[in-house]
């Protein structure tokens, strides 16, 4: 560049002033409201908005106008299909939830006619859940023995159920989704996996047709519990269960391996506890240790709001249950809507699912139900069948109907085994050792996370599996805020753009000149660490000056571009940073500060302090700009030194 002259003409301009209530305003909406859903509401007359406020709070009034016979066959279809896998499913995770069997029926009965209402995902079939089931049976058994007090422990599933739809349509009212994007994907796959593994060993129970068994749910209460009653093992059962499960993990390799038949695999469960029936019916198998359901009471759902607990000294538990069977309920029925919607290419909104997933529950609970989301395997079934809209859910809901009315009496003589069965298949699905892989060979900390996860739940709690992944989960966002990246910027041949010289090895250092590049926000939580990073790297630089015959350091350029935000601990930082460089007869300039820091500064006096001619627009032009004040004065005048206006020629 030698001595040429040149003007910057571009400065980095101070935003306007907004008025306070104006820049509350706006903050709150990007928080709160990042996809603006009042927007299409602007400029409508009142009677318009009524339209679009109902059809925004129940979506079957905009989707339902333009419903088709063409649309009613795929969703007949697909819902009875899914129907013939809720029925058995619903029954074996009631059981798994320490509940009466025919709570699955009532529980896959009201819960779909309200999503189907309320709900945005065209794909997402709702029911009940395993991994639900298992935190509400191990939560509350915690507190209530469901041998010695059967009728508190239902009251208070139902309450937990209640509490859990509130806290999940309070997070869709309020916006706060993003408390759920806590539970990352890591955390997901551990914990889905943990518990998956959890209770499939817990139906070795049913498998191996034992009457008592532990309600801890680590592996090691659960094997001692396997082998200390090897003398009550009946073998009959256990063939039966094995016989039943290698059918039913055929069925699912089938439609894995050919999709158009994926009937086979979603009516297997039907299948088996049809041919199960048939089986006990005809051998009087119960009488050979094969255990059956019994009796189920014949009738659609009875009202259960009376049943709620309130007053009960086991309230909190019921808290604590509700809110972590619902964050838990969010994060799998959300991630399973997202996933189809992305196949289909439509977008299905997070606050509205929040809404109708909480309303569902809290009818639920007054309807005798628990807890129920919109599971992957069922969910799956209804995409493969072809479902076009909801209306599916309302079939299967209709179905579930029928069979409570008039078939519940063919399930007496359904043996346990078969349910166990039922679960262990559908769980086997959930451990996915593929994703665990994939993190390992992307990110090593996600691949801790997701194990954590895995191993807390299976060697310790449910309860622990969770909060250790979720801990691992938020300190690793807290290391992202206090531990940013700093980056050292060298400059690619040929051209003014300044790269990290890590990931670009081939860039060129600037003579007399460090950058560095500052990748987070600053905040109180990050601005000591950040002084003491960028004090080393000038330590280092200087350090390599010395043992080299490099020409001497005078500037320091902190490029600013991923700076999104500063706090007065950050401006602060900033005015010592410019001290400790001033006292080492260096100069500070600041590359590309964002509007929101520009203004904060401002604000502050620092950019006095620095001197505005000290602030450019790009790391370009500060090194140009250095690099005439290098060429143009003194060297040991860099510290008052003051970059002059000057003319291009290059």
């Amino acid at each position: 560049m030698g001595n040429a002259d040149f003007e910057c003409v571009h400065s980095v301009a101070i935003p306007p002033p907004q008025p306070f209530v104006k820049s509350l305003k706006n903050n709150l909406k990007e928080t709160f409201f990042p996809d603006d859903p009042l927007r299409q509401f602007k400029n409508q007359p009142p009677e318009r908005r009524l339209i679009l406020g109902l059809q925004y709070v129940f979506p079957i009034l905009e989707w339902g106008r333009k419903y088709s016979l063409e649309f009613f066959k795929a969703d007949l279809i697909a819902g009875v299909t899914i129907a013939s896998l809720a029925i058995p499913q619903g029954i074996s995770y009631a059981k798994l939830a320490n509940l009466p069997p025919i709570l699955g029926l009532y529980s896959s009965f009201v819960p779909p006619l309200v999503y189907a209402v309320m709900g945005s995902s065209r794909d997402l079939a709702v029911g009940t859940v395993a991994v639900g089931s298992l935190l509400t049976a191990s939560m509350l058994g915690e507190v209530v023995n469901i041998n010695e007090n059967p009728k508190l422990y239902l009251h208070l599933a139902f309450t937990a159920t209640l509490f859990a739809g509130l806290f999940e349509a309070a997070l869709g009212v309020f916006r706060l989704g993003f408390i759920v994007d806590f539970l990352s994907h890591a955390t997901i796959v551990g914990f889905m996996s943990g518990a998956a593994t959890v209770v499939s060993l817990q139906q070795l129970k049913g498998i191996l047709g034992l009457s008592h068994f532990t309600h801890a749910t680590d592996v090691v209460s659960v094997m001692r519990s396997i082998f200390s009653q090897t003398h009550k093992w009946r073998w009959e059962s256990a063939v039966l269960g094995c016989c039943f499960l290698f059918y039913l993990l055929l069925a699912r390799y089938v439609s894995k391996k050919r999709p158009k038949l994926f009937w086979i695999s979603a009516t297997a469960p039907l299948t088996s506890v049809i041919l199960g029936t048939l089986m006990v019916y005809l051998t009087h198998a119960e009488k050979h240790g094969v255990q059956a359901i019994g009796h189920l009471t014949k009738g659609i759902n009875p009202p259960s709001i009376t049943d709620l607990e309130f007053g009960s000294q086991y309230l909190s538990t019921v808290i604590k249950t509700g809110i972590v069977t619902g964050i838990v309920s969010l994060a799998e029925g959300i991630a399973v809507g997202r996933s189809f919607a992305m196949f289909k290419n439509y977008h299905i909104d997070g606050n509205k699912e929040m809404i109708a997933f909480g309303m569902m529950n809290i009818v639920g609970s007054c309807t005798s139900c628990y807890l129920t989301t919109g599971p992957f395997s069922r969910s799956a079934v209804n995409f493969n069948a072809g479902c076009k809209t909801a209306v599916s859910n309302i079939v299967m809901a209709l179905a579930v109907m029928i069979t409570l009315l008039f078939l519940t009496p063919l399930f007496h003589h359904t043996p346990l085994v078969v349910l166990s069965s039922i679960i262990i298949a559908a769980m086997l699905g959930l451990i996915d050792y593929e994703a665990a892989i994939h993190l390992w060979n992307v990110d090593k900390f996600d691949f801790l996370v997701c194990m954590s996860a895995y191993l807390g739940v299976v060697f310790a709690d449910i309860e622990i599996g969770l909060i250790l992944a979720v801990g691992l989960s938020v300190l690793r966002v807290l290391l992202f805020v206090a531990r940013p990246r700093t980056k050292v910027l060298g400059n690619i041949p040929e051209t003014r753009i300044y790269r990290s010289v890590d990931q670009y090895p081939k860039t060129n250092s600037v003579p007399g000149i460090l950058i560095l590049e500052i990748n987070a926000p600053i905040y109180f939580a990050n601005s000591s660490y950040l002084r003491e990073r960028i004090s080393r790297w000038i330590d280092d630089e200087e350090d390599e000056i010395r043992s080299s015959e490099k020409t001497s350091l005078h500037y320091v350029i902190l490029d600013m571009s991923a700076v999104g935000n500063i706090d007065t601990s950050g401006i602060s930082m900033l005015d010592e940073v410019k001290k400790i460089i001033d006292r080492r007869g260096l100069k500070l300039a600041l590359a590309n500060p964002c509007g929101e820091v520009m203004k904060k500064l401002n604000n502050a006096k620092f950019i006095e302090t620095i001197g505005k001619e000290w602030i450019f627009l790009t790391v370009g032009e500060a090194v140009e700009a250095c690099n005439y004040m290098l060429h143009t004065s003194q060297p040991n005048l860099a510290s008052s030194e003051k970059p002059e206006k000057y003319s291009s020629n290059v």
